[in-house]
């Protein structure tokens, strides 16, 4: 009668705790936005970054990322009238999760919408964020707010190294550290009346010395994220840059070299970084 009474305690309890899961799960759950679609329009998103990955709930719809615009998303339903409800999900570049439950509707009365203004503020509080394998785990919306921080204090600790030339100057204004990731601060100043179109930022350990008829070793540093608002800088204006890189160090024989170069021009400027002030990088909230 014991081990009967016991069996049934523990199936009991075995039970609660499975009808409890649900609850459990409801307290992370990510609210969706509410959206109609329909077949002869399409619908816009503008996300505030951008979009990394879309996965459709059905084939009822159809969606794909605009052309020239990393943040903004075009769908539509592929068929006309569909009764059942669907969804689709999207993640961006900054980590942001967004899910949207879809209904057909023949005249929708939104056909596009901005996901900056729509974002809730729960939603920035309580998280939602996914790691990516390139950032270690760290959160990129932490990432995010280092490099705008950064940019936004624009605050320059490093006054030797520099490079200008035809009216381009390029600086290097702070190497910054957190959570074992490098935050690489440049500015480049636009002093000529002809505008400067960014073709390509590239960071290179190369050599410091080669003798002539020797191959030169280098490795490319491949950013994991940048932040600049523009690729092109108007005459007589400034612009900064912020890189993150994965950490890395080199020997004394070696250089890291900043190389920037300007589409179909030959205004491009190189900065050489030695190890010793790499390995003296700040933290992005200490004060030099």
């Amino acid at each position: 009668m014991a081990m009967v009474c016991l069996t049934f305690f523990i199936t009991g309890t075995n039970a609660q705790q499975v009808a409890s899961n649900p609850a459990k799960l409801s307290m992370g759950k990510v609210e969706p936005y509410e959206m109609q679609v329909t077949y002869n329009k399409t619908s816009h998103l503008i996300f505030p970054s951008a979009i990394r990955y879309v996965d459709l709930g059905s084939e009822y719809l159809i969606a794909g990322k605009a052309e020239d615009a990393e943040n903004v998303l075009r769908i539509k339903a592929s068929v006309k009238d569909f009764e059942e409800e669907t969804n689709f999900s999207v993640i961006t570049d900054d980590g942001r999760f967004y899910n949207f439950n879809t209904v057909y509707n023949p005249y929708p009365l939104v056909l596009n919408y901005d996901l900056l203004t729509m974002q809730k503020v729960s939603d920035r509080e309580n998280g939602n964020d996914v790691l990516f394998e390139e950032l270690g785990g760290n959160s990129p919306l932490l990432a995010g707010l280092l490099m705008e921080t950064i940019y936004k204090r624009n605050k320059r600790n490093i006054h030797h190294i520099e490079s200008k030339s035809d009216g381009i100057e390029f600086l290097l204004k702070g190497i910054y550290v957190h959570d074992g990731k490098f935050y690489v601060h440049t500015e480049l100043q636009n002093k000529s009346h002809v505008p400067f179109d960014i073709d390509f930022v590239k960071f290179k350990v190369v050599d410091r010395k080669v003798a002539k008829r020797t191959v030169i070793q280098e490795k490319e540093i491949i950013p994991v994220r940048n932040f600049y608002p523009k690729e092109k800088i108007k005459d007589l204006s400034t612009q900064q840059q912020i890189f993150l890189l994965d950490k890395f160090t080199f020997g004394k024989d070696k250089i890291l070299k900043i190389e920037i170069s300007e589409k179909n021009g030959s205004r491009g400027q190189i900065l050489k970084v030695k190890n010793k002030d790499l390995i003296h990088a700040s933290m992005v909230f200490e004060n030099r």
